[in-house]
């Protein structure tokens, strides 16, 4: 009984010991559960299935759209078609959006002719997301039965598109007559021509390979610069020089025509389409930016100056004439071969002393006149050269004249008679522009013509030669003759008042006859000058944003717009908008850049957006107000340089502010120009942000720049304007001058001690506010103390009642503890309670059945024996009877104990 007391009291420590381990380990599992299922349910609130695409096109549109990428079926119906059109898209992209209805349109036309599937190509789900990995949508993809993908990257607009699909649909041009063969030769693109019989075959040797070749030029040049043709009658091939089949001619209009060398290369389609891009001519080629982050026109206008001329464009119109005068235009330009022009023949004229000289004049004005269209009464003016003149040591004498070019002119032009601003501006051109005078015979006269500016309706004519030196003092002395006007110039063709100044003009004097003179000779001038213009052509319906930005007119309604920019001289020059835009102004355009001197003026951007208030504090300057506001004002101006991006700028604009309302309005004017979007005379630039220019009244061209070694603070300012706006002028100030200067200081004086007055004003009204703030903090700081010292405080009794609360807290779970203890030995009683009702009922029914037999025995054995009987079975009875007594009483005995030594481990 003892040992197993002991075992049994060993196994309840043990259970006591690992019970809590299991219950911790229970506690990890449980959380960890708990944690997987919190992970996998924030999984599904983050990621849910895309909804399913719909139709991208509507279902009466002629494309397929296959809006679940289905890739396959795609691949499936271009089995069964010749020309198809592949649209990838994105149904969230903007750009496949606005390029849908391009599409449609183009379908509409071409849907008889070319298959046109729509392929959505973000489905995740979709075949096509799977296997294609495009960077950027919409994408174009055009097959020619098996040949493809080819892939069109132009502009997303329904004439271009039709016009690549059409391309693609004829690669080749098929040429059977003479006339058909000019046409084709004389587009500006380049053209390869291939020559086969289709006499003995219907798909001669080398036919698909000379057909592939154009496919693989468009795949590699979406633009379709390179036309391809062939020749199927073997006179018309014997004009170009082709006599055997299969022979492929490449075209070009300025250097010598090719033929593919067939012995030294492979005749293969990549060969054919790689020798004809190596060696194409490009005299005009087709921008076309395709509006997003791109190097095109940065790579381009880094090879040279470039001409760029804007013309609404028609891609599938059959006639352009614009175009076709702009190439003839390019073709002179670059015609290097024929540049050489034929010498005027000169007329040579008697010695200078004899009288045959003056009877010569009419003749030459007769002659003239029937060569030029000239005004009636041009503006002619006799200029004595000086000797500092490179053409002096053979021509000292040229006569001027403001005369009218050849062709209809728009309007009648009228040339005021001896105009002296336009005989300024003529002498100014002459001087500048490098004429080379090879003759050195002193009777010759050398004639030429120059361009006031470019204008096809005006020139210069200059007639220059070699008089003896005694007649030149005749001139100078014989007033009587030549009468000097009162404007005359000086030898830089500047005013000057000296009455001795030369050259000498004369109005009206015919002393050099107007002989027949040839202009620059177009022809070629790309090979004769170092300033070679590149050619450019852009599309003014999809491209006049960038017309706009060189200057074009927003309001105008006709789009023709040309510019030269120079990125290397950073300038950039503007045809006049005014002018149509024809040959002959291109022509005079090119000649006034190619020239050494350039009469052409840079173009300066302004920004059209600012609009002046006169309310403003700051006046904003603008490229066509910079003039006006800085030096026809007559005030003192502060000028700052800033730009929309420079911090530095915006972090100055309190201290202008507060500088402009210092500063008298009546004397100064302190104005900005954001330079990023107004451009200024070079002398005006600056490199470097923020800048400060001061212009003095009356001495603007003694500006001055604010030092930058300065802090630019207001002090600072005022110090810097006082200093430099009392510089005394040059000139000796008399006592009229001296009592406006002081009368003007003392406007200022007293101007300055009223500022004072308001800022010490001011200063006292900032003192009191700062003696009420200070006031206030005090306050504030003891009222912050104060609720220091309370919430320590409630801080304190916070931890107090938190202890208490767990003091309780520990005591509830006790109580709570003992009292399921309690309930669980009760539940115990009860059911030991009911187990013994159980038993006293089962002895009762035993009682009875006993009593029934003893009744029955009664009756048949004697009373006697009955009585003895009785009392055994009594005495048995109560035997059993108090032995179920001593059961049940050790079994409360048991319990009892049990539970005093629960209580004992506990």
């Amino acid at each position: 009984m003892c040992g197993i007391h002991y075992c049994r009291n060993w196994l309840k420590k043990l259970l006591r010991v690992l019970l809590p381990k299991v219950q911790v380990l229970k506690v990890d599992e449980a959380r960890e559960e708990i944690q997987r299922n919190h992970s996998s349910c924030r999984a599904k609130d983050v990621t849910m299935p895309a909804k399913l695409p719909v139709s991208f096109f509507s279902t009466r549109s002629p494309v397929i759209d296959l809006f679940r990428g289905q890739l396959d079926y795609a691949d499936h119906l271009r089995q069964d078609s010749e020309i198809v059109l592949y649209f990838f898209y994105a149904p969230w992209c903007g750009q496949s959006i606005a390029a849908r209805e391009e599409i449609e349109h183009v379908a509409s036309r071409l849907s008889d002719q070319v298959l046109f599937v729509a392929v959505n190509c973000w489905w995740n789900q979709g075949k096509c997301r799977k296997q294609k990995h495009f960077f950027y949508f919409p994408v174009i993809h055009l097959y020619h039965r098996s040949f493809g993908p080819i892939e069109y990257k132009g502009p997303m607009s329904a004439v271009y598109i039709e016009k690549f699909v059409r391309r693609v649909m004829t690669p080749l041009l098929y040429i059977s007559s003479r006339s058909k063969l000019l046409d084709f030769l004389s587009n500006y693109e380049p053209g390869v021509l291939g020559y086969f019989e289709f006499n003995a075959s219907p798909q001669p040797p080398g036919y698909l390979t000379f057909f592939t070749s154009a496919l693989h030029s468009l795949k590699k040049d979406y633009l379709g610069t390179i036309r391809f043709g062939v020749i199927t009658d073997k006179h018309v091939a014997e004009e170009i020089s082709l006599v055997h089949s299969g022979s492929v001619y490449l075209h070009r209009h300025v250097n010598t025509s090719l033929i593919y060398p067939n012995d030294i290369m492979n005749y293969t389609a990549e060969n054919i389409c790689k020798w004809a891009l190596e060696n194409r001519e490009m005299l005009i080629r087709w921008l076309r930016p395709h509006g997003g982050k791109s190097l095109l026109l940065n790579n381009e206008l880094k090879k040279g100056p470039a001409l760029l001329i804007f013309i609404p464009y028609n891609p599938l119109a059959e006639i352009n004439p614009l175009l076709d005068e702009i190439t003839k235009v390019a073709l002179e330009y670059h015609n290097c071969n024929k540049s050489q022009a034929a010498e005027p023949d000169l007329q040579h004229l008697g010695d200078t002393d004899s009288p045959a000289f003056d009877s010569s004049v009419p003749d030459a004005h007769t002659k003239l006149s029937e060569t030029f269209s000239i005004t009636k009464s041009p503006c002619c003016n006799t200029v004595v050269l000086p000797q500092w003149h490179s053409i002096s040591r053979t021509h000292n004498v040229c006569e001027l004249c403001i005369n009218q070019t050849l062709g209809v002119k728009p309007n009648k032009v009228h040339v005021p008679h001896c105009n002296f601003f336009e005989i300024e501006a003529a002498l100014d051109s002459f001087y500048l522009q490098e004429h080379t005078f090879f003759q050195v015979i002193s009777n010759t006269i050398e004639c030429s013509n120059f361009l006031s500016f470019y204008s096809p309706f005006s020139y210069y004519t200059a007639c220059c030669r070699t008089v003896n030196r005694h007649f030149l003092s005749f001139i100078s002395s014989e007033k009587t003759i030549f009468q000097t006007p009162k404007v005359t110039f000086s030898s830089h063709g500047k005013k000057d008042d000296a009455q001795h100044s030369i050259p000498h003009i004369e109005d009206r004097n015919c002393f050099i006859p107007d002989l027949h003179s040839s202009g620059t000779n177009f022809t070629g001038l790309s090979c004769r000058t170092n300033k070679t213009l590149n050619l450019y052509l852009l599309d003014s319906n999809l491209f006049w944003i960038y017309a706009e930005r060189l200057g074009a007119s927003r309001s105008t309604h006709l789009k023709e717009f040309a510019a030269i920019v120079d990125l290397k001289e950073e300038v950039h020059y503007v045809l006049d908008q005014n002018q149509s835009l024809v040959g002959s102004t291109l022509e005079n355009f090119i000649k006034n850049f190619s020239i050494l001197y350039s009469p052409l003026k840079r173009h300066l951007v302004d920004d059209p957006s600012v609009h002046l208030h006169d309310q403003r504090v700051i006046t904003e300057v603008t490229t066509n107000t910079f003039h006006r506001t800085v030096f026809l004002s007559e005030k003192n101006v502060l000028l700052l340089y800033y730009a929309q991006w420079c911090g530095f700028c915006a972090s100055l604009n309190h201290i202008f502010i507060q500088l402009a309302r210092l500063l008298p309005p009546d004397n100064f004017i302190v104005a900005r120009i954001d330079i990023t979007r107004n451009d200024l005379p070079w002398e005006f630039m600056t490199d470097r942000l923020p800048t400060i220019l001061f212009f003095p009244y009356q001495r603007k061209e003694q500006s001055v720049k604010f030092p930058e070694d300065l802090s630019v603070n207001l002090p600072n300012l005022l110090k810097f304007i006082l200093y430099h706006s009392s510089f005394s002028s040059s000139e000796p100030c008399t006592k009229e001058c001296l009592h406006k200067e002081t009368v003007l200081q003392q406007g200022h004086i007293s101007h300055l001690q009223r500022e004072i007055e308001k800022l010490r004003s001011e200063i006292t009204a900032l003192h009191q506010a700062h003696a009420q703030l200070e006031a206030q903090l005090s306050e504030a700081r003891r009222e912050e103390h104060r609720l220091q010292q309370q919430k320590h405080t409630l801080e304190k009794q916070h931890k107090t009642l938190q202890l208490h609360s767990e003091q309780l807290q520990a005591t509830y779970n006790q109580k709570n503890q003992e009292l399921l203890a309690m309930a669980e030995k009760l539940q115990e009683l009860a059911d030991a309670s009911e187990n013994l009702l159980k038993e006293n009922t089962l002895l009762r029914i035993l009682v009875a059945s006993r009593e029934g037999k003893l009744q029955s025995q009664d009756e048949i054995k004697e009373p006697l024996h009955s009585e003895q009987t009785l009392s055994e079975d009594n005495s048995e009875v109560s035997t059993a009877t108090d032995t179920l007594e001593e059961k049940r009483i050790d079994n409360i005995d048991t319990t009892e104990t049990e539970h005093s030594s629960g209580n004992r481990t506990e």
